[in-house]
């Protein structure tokens, strides 16, 4: 089988092994592949592949249309997988597949760390420290920013999937009172599922963890914010157009929202002039949630197992069936 994968740097940036692949056939790996100005590059580099590995490489209905025959599997380095015109990759015969669990521990640990941030301003402290402001300073402690206590505080997560429970069994771990918004899940015995008005009245945190959906889309705006607790955290490591981020800089920049923590944002990377950058309460990490090297090796292996079923003739995490 000849496999090529496109943008592998992100994965694989040294730290781990395209072994699993290369078992399964011919591999060429491209750590990215250039795609502003078109397909080109990904029409020569994917020239004559069965299988596809892809990321954020766009593959529409054009592109595959010019790789069928010979593309039988695309499979996606991630979850999400908006960046593959699925319905097309059917109508040609091109199965697609994507990894739906790899990351569940480290986003809930990312939320924490994030959330942690914003209660205790490490990072602060200790930069002013190393200047010398502890050296000087004629009392035996000091600190710069409020410090937050998170036991007793209710903790509010907003799409209650795996990772959302996940997040929420860390949260109860700090004492906190959990509150769940999901249309279709159930609640767990961590939390207690409310509707969304009455989680947004009533949480000091809100953790975002609900897939981008028309409905989703835009969920975190003016109207939604003034709904909730003056001085809330608000946390996102799902996906950035879930905020309409001016009106998040508005919120923050008002005092309404006490401090944000984005591991994503709606464009990525980010523009120098983004109205986000200017927010000191605003953390803004560059989606690294997912990106603990346990996290990509998990990530690696079911992307191996998903090629390895799909040659056997039992494919699975198949988006497109």
């Amino acid at each position: 089988m000849k496999i090529v994968i496109l943008d592998g740097y992100t994965e694989n940036p040294g730290d781990l092994s395209w072994s699993g692949f290369q078992a399964l056939g011919e591999v060429t790996v491209y750590d990215r592949t250039p795609f502003a100005q078109g397909d080109g590059e990904t029409l020569r580099r994917a020239a004559g592949a069965e299988a596809l590995i892809v990321n954020k490489v766009p593959l529409n209905a054009e592109t595959l249309e010019k790789l069928a025959p010979t593309l039988k599997y695309v499979g996606m380095l991630a979850t999400g997988y908006n960046v593959v015109d699925v319905e097309a990759a059917k109508r040609l015969g091109i199965c697609v597949c994507n990894i739906p669990t790899y990351g569940t521990t480290a986003v809930a640990q990312m939320v924490m760390a994030l959330l942690l941030e914003l209660c205790h301003h490490v990072g602060d402290h200790s930069r002013s420290v190393k200047e010398g402001q502890w050296s000087r300073c004629p009392d035996f402690c000091y600190w710069n920013t409020p410090l937050t206590e998170l036991a007793g505080k209710t903790f509010g997560v907003v799409g209650y999937g795996r990772i959302g429970r996940a997040t929420a069994a860390l949260a109860a771990a700090f004492g906190m009172r959990v509150l769940a918004f999901d249309k279709f899940a159930g609640g767990d015995g961590t939390a207690r599922m409310v509707p969304l008005e009455e989680l947004l009245a009533e949480s000091d945190v809100i953790s975002l963890h609900c897939p981008l959906l028309p409905e989703t889309q835009g969920i975190i705006n003016r109207d939604t914010l003034a709904k909730m607790k003056d001085g809330v955290l608000l946390i996102n490591t799902s996906r950035g157009p879930l905020i309409v981020e001016e009106d998040l800089a508005e919120a923050l920049h008002s005092g309404k929202v006490a401090g944000a923590g984005l591991d994503v944002l709606a464009v990525e990377p980010p523009q120098p002039d983004h109205p986000l950058m200017r927010e000191e309460r605003c953390l803004i990490t560059p989606h690294i949630a997912w990106a603990p090297r346990e996290s990509r090796a998990r990530r690696m292996d079911i992307a191996v197992e998903n090629l390895k079923a799909f040659a056997a003739g039992s494919p699975q995490n198949v988006v497109n069936p």
